[in-house]
This record gives C-alpha cells, sequence and structure tokens, in this order.
C-alpha cells in the first residue's frame, strides 16, 4: 500500500509538473506575442511622430511662406530697379510676379545677364541684394527638402521659377565676381 499512496502522490506530482509547463508555455508564448504587439506599436507611434514632427515643420514654412516671399521680394526689387525690368502683368503673388517678368526679359534678351554681371559689379548693394536673395532662396529649398518627406514641394519650387532665378543669379554673380578675380 505504500507503493501504491507513493505512486498516486507521484503520478500527483507529475501531473502538477505537466500543468506547470504547460501554463509557462503558454505565458511565454503570451509574453512574446505581447512584446510582438508592443514593439509594433512602438514603432508605429515612432513613425507618427516623426510624420508629425515633418508635418508641423512644413505647416511652420507655409505660415510663414508670406514672410519670407516678402523678404525674397525685398532683396528683387531694387535688382529689378537696376535692370529696368517690369514684373509680370499677372493676378499672381509680387514675388512670382517679379521673378517671372525677370525670367522673361532674360528669355526675351539674353543681354539681361551682361547687365546683371555689370550691376553685381558695379553696386555693391546690388551685388548684396543678389547674395542675400540667393543665400534665402537656398535656405527655403534647404528647408523644405528637411521637413518635406516627399519633397515635392521643394522640388515644384526648384524646377520653377526659383529654382531659375537661383540659376540666373548664380551664373550673373559668378560672372561679376570672377571679373574681380582676374582684375
Amino acid at each position: 500500500m505504500d507503493y501504491t499512496l507513493i505512486s498516486i502522490y507521484f503520478g500527483i506530482l507529475c501531473f502538477v509538473c505537466v500543468i506547470t509547463m504547460v501554463m509557462v508555455i503558454t505565458a511565454n508564448r503570451h509574453i512574446e506575442a505581447l512584446e510582438k504587439n508592443t514593439s509594433y506599436m512602438q514603432d508605429m507611434i515612432l513613425k507618427m511622430q516623426n510624420t508629425l514632427k515633418n508635418k508641423s515643420a512644413t505647416n511652420a514654412v507655409a505660415e510663414h511662406a508670406e514672410m519670407i516671399y516678402q523678404d525674397l521680394l525685398q532683396n528683387l526689387i531694387p535688382i529689378l530697379a537696376a535692370l529696368d525690368i517690369m514684373p509680370r502683368n499677372t493676378s499672381e503673388h509680387p514675388l512670382w510676379r517679379t521673378l517671372g517678368g525677370l525670367l522673361d526679359e532674360y528669355a526675351k534678351n539674353p543681354f539681361v545677364m551682361e547687365k546683371l554681371r555689370r550691376a553685381i559689379k558695379l553696386d555693391s548693394n546690388i551685388k548684396r541684394s543678389v547674395s542675400n536673395y540667393m543665400s534665402r532662396a537656398e535656405n527655403l529649398l534647404e528647408n523644405l527638402n528637411a521637413t518635406e518627406p516627399d519633397g515635392i514641394l521643394a522640388t515644384t519650387f526648384l524646377n520653377g521659377l526659383l529654382g531659375q532665378s537661383l540659376t540666373f543669379f548664380a551664373q550673373g554673380y559668378q560672372l561679376a565676381t570672377t571679373d574681380e578675380d582676374i582684375k
């Protein structure tokens, strides 16, 4: 009878061990699933956070667009006055009308580049205005590139009047300063 009692206790002990192992394995699976879900949720929260930061930065640029445009325009006005160029006569924003008038005139008359070169070379205020315009426009493009995940807006600006004007002014500035270095 002692062996029977011992075998019953041993059977109960084995049963309890098997149940405990099953519970431990089940708990581990639940913990792994929770870890996987938590990791996924954390990744999603980080992505959402980055998206919101980018949208916030892009929205800040958009909210300050008028200030940025006015700053660029203030640097363009003396340049266009020196080159004797009028803005386009359209309903666009004054910055785009001004850039459009400049680039339209350059397309009609390539001598405008020579006039720009001379103006930069002979007038320190024009040189400063061109330099300020280029640095501010480049900063705007860099800011858009840094804050916009897909780059559509920055590409639009770069391929549009802003990018074309940067190329135009960079060429004129380089020609004017190259002349200074030679002499």
